[in-house]
């Protein structure tokens, strides 16, 4: 049976932030460019009220992982375009992989991915093909 993922938005009126915490590889980019929205303590733990909607979309844009996104108002009547592919190797991280993609999984099963997808490299992930962020642990280089 497969896990349900959680999804979780929180919106502004004018921006939605779109939050997936199993893509999160835990960089902490969020943390360092707004500590005022992005507080793991609290609950909810994005405020997005303490932000500017430009603030957010370029936070969010710095995310390396893909675990934020986030639509605007007129992006919720648009269809998903397909992006060009493209692939980053982080230094001492996972594989980044920009674009639509189609993943088939070992027994067959295929999923879907939009926008970023990490993939691990160091080997440690407990949610393989997908990078959790045990890179960090392991002191993984490469």
């Amino acid at each position: 049976m497969k896990q349900r993922e959680i999804i979780k938005t929180y919106s502004n009126g004018e921006l939605t932030v779109v939050w997936e915490p199993k893509k999160c590889i835990h960089a902490g980019e969020c943390l360092k460019l707004l500590p005022n929205v992005y507080n793991p303590k609290e609950k909810p733990w994005i405020k997005v009220e303490n932000a500017s909607t430009n603030e957010l979309i370029h936070q969010i844009k710095a995310c390396p992982s893909g675990a934020l996104s986030y639509k605007t108002e007129s992006d919720m009547n648009k269809k998903e375009s397909h992006l060009e592919t493209k692939v980053e190797v982080l230094k001492d991280g996972p594989l980044l992989i920009y674009g639509s993609l189609t993943i088939t999984k070992q027994d067959g099963n295929k999923e879907k991915k939009q926008r970023t997808t990490a993939f691990c490299r160091c080997g440690a992930s407990a949610n393989k093909p997908y990078c959790d962020g045990a890179h960090n642990k392991t002191d993984f280089k490469g």
